[in-house]
């Protein structure tokens, strides 16, 4: 797909996966609705890195927990570009609970993860189903976590609700298609700030285990995650339904 004129919406797009799949969509042509929920400093961070190169992007503040602002910020696209082609549904939140610590897990904590991950996911994709089907060749790439394949992560639910992902990947190729596209990425350990805060002092021992696990000898980084989000959006054109694991090659499940 040439991206050229295109318009990608990228959720929970201020910083780590979601900047760099943005500013990488943008560096191709794309027009990009960068989403953010609380940062709004930081998005407008990534629309400034975005414009100041000669890219086209404006920011959108929309929760996507809630079905009407998915549909605001989908809407929000259409006014400013007039077409829709591309979503990545990467917004997404966990709480750091030891798996072993069950009643930790409260019914705020469970509905906090599943409303984000689970609902906002389904929320914007059903939202921009129209406009993507009217592109005629729409793409859908959802961000899960290899926690949802091998029932890790940093919390039960938040392996549950990345779980969870990964089968609406599926559902949505098959209603969806032929016009639109739906893929998924499931990274590993991610080098950054969010699971910096989120592991505090274990996090330089964690990323020396996951690193130590790959044969590529390394972790994730927003970038090489961007990378083939960006390459199930334009290159992989006869691909759906499918979840591609990256994580330098580590043993997963």
């Amino acid at each position: 797909m040439d991206l050229s004129g295109k318009v990608a919406i990228v959720t929970g797009s201020s910083s780590g996966v979601g900047r760099a799949t943005a500013e990488q969509l943008a560096t191709l042509g794309a027009r990009v609705v960068v989403n953010f929920a609380h940062s709004e400093d930081a998005a407008r961070a990534t629309v400034e890195a975005i414009t100041s190169t000669g890219g086209v992007a404006q920011a959108v503040r929309a929760n996507v927990a809630r079905d009407v602002e998915c549909r605001a910020l989908v809407q929000a696209a259409i006014d400013a570009y007039g077409r829709l082609d591309v979503l990545v549904n990467n917004a997404g939140t966990t709480h750091f609970i030891a798996h072993g610590d069950l009643d930790a897990v409260t019914d705020e904590v469970f509905d906090d993860i599943m409303a984000v991950n689970v609902k906002g996911t389904f929320f914007c994709t059903r939202a921009a189903a129209p406009h993507l089907r009217a592109s005629g060749a729409g793409a859908v790439v959802n961000v899960a976590s290899v926690a949802g394949i091998a029932g890790g992560g940093s919390s039960i639910p938040y392996g549950a609700s990345k779980a969870a992902i990964i089968n609406m990947t599926k559902v949505l190729a098959r209603v969806l298609g032929p016009e639109v596209r739906v893929n998924c990425v499931a990274p590993g350990f991610i080098d950054g700030s969010w699971l910096a805060t989120g592991l505090g002092e274990r996090y330089e021992a964690a990323r020396a285990a996951a690193a130590a696990a790959a044969p590529l000898g390394a972790v994730c980084t927003p970038e090489t995650v961007a990378d083939s989000i960006v390459a199930l959006v334009r290159d992989h054109t006869f691909v759906t339904g499918q979840t591609i694991v990256v994580n330098g090659g580590a043993a997963v499940g």
